[in-house]
């Protein structure tokens, strides 16, 4: 398994996918994970194999490693799309998050006012008031819901600790839409049993979650990279195509990424 972590608090900017030229910032340990999730599917391996670095950059130091990226890059003159907060694990565990979440979008109006503000996040922390109000200061607070059936969250996500669906489910509505769903999609055997994010019993429920809460955008994605869970498979642009039908008759914007 090829692991990849970030070692730096400010990199990039890289080509995403999703985001275009992104800026990323790792708000987690530079030589280890720290996740509330230990999905089978994390670029990032899994929390056992990271436990080696717990150390969580001080704001300050986030503070002053941001102020000077963005200045070179400004001085560059190099194109930044987007400021992503994702990382070698949940960026909202830090604890000072929300402070961090002000300072950006004070840096990002100075040196890149057209860029959006992004977090990548498995929504676990958004029972937090604090962590819901710093996420609804972003232009693109990107929070998880991978199945509609809780049993194979567990099994995918690997909670770390208690989790609800229906909890998360709430906690989502206090968005009032203004979020981007993101879920991913894929089938193979975990701890000897076949699981299939696309099966009906995962995406009718999913669906029903999704036309219930009306994310302003579902990012549907499969596998892109190698993963810590070997027997895992991709699934098609298709099969997903199928699955978000009903939300984009519903009006709902849909991306999808094969």
């Amino acid at each position: 398994m090829s692991t990849i972590l970030f070692h730096n608090i400010v990199f990039g900017p890289i080509k995403s996918r999703r985001l275009g030229n992104s800026l990323g910032v790792n708000l987690l340990p530079q030589n280890g994970k720290l996740c509330s999730f230990d999905c089978i599917y994390c670029e990032c391996g899994w929390n056992k194999d990271g436990r080696a670095d717990r150390t969580l950059p001080p704001k300050e130091t986030v503070f002053e490693q941001m102020s000077e990226k963005f200045a070179q890059l400004h001085a560059e003159g190099t194109p930044v799309d987007t400021i992503t907060f994702s990382g070698n694990g949940e960026p909202t565990l830090h604890p000072d998050f929300p402070e961090i979440i002000d300072f950006t979008i004070g840096m990002r109006d100075r040196y890149f006012p057209n860029a959006a503000v992004s977090v990548l996040s498995n929504a676990t922390m958004t029972g937090r008031p604090e962590i819901r109000a710093a996420l609804m200061k972003v232009n693109n607070p990107i929070l998880k819901i991978d199945s509609g059936l809780e049993e194979y969250i567990h099994l995918v996500d690997n909670p770390v600790g208690q989790y609800s669906l229906a909890g998360t489910i709430e906690n989502l509505r206090h968005f009032n839409g203004n979020f981007i769903l993101q879920t991913m999609f894929l089938k193979g055997t975990v701890n000897g049993r076949r699981i299939d994010l696309t099966c009906p019993e995962s995406t009718r429920p999913w669906v029903d979650i999704v036309l219930d809460l009306k994310p302003r955008e579902v990012m549907m994605y499969t596998l892109d990279r190698e993963t810590p869970a070997t027997g895992l498979e991709k699934v098609t642009v298709g099969e997903m195509e199928k699955i978000a039908a009903p939300i984009k008759a519903a009006g709902i914007t849909v991306q999808i990424r094969g």
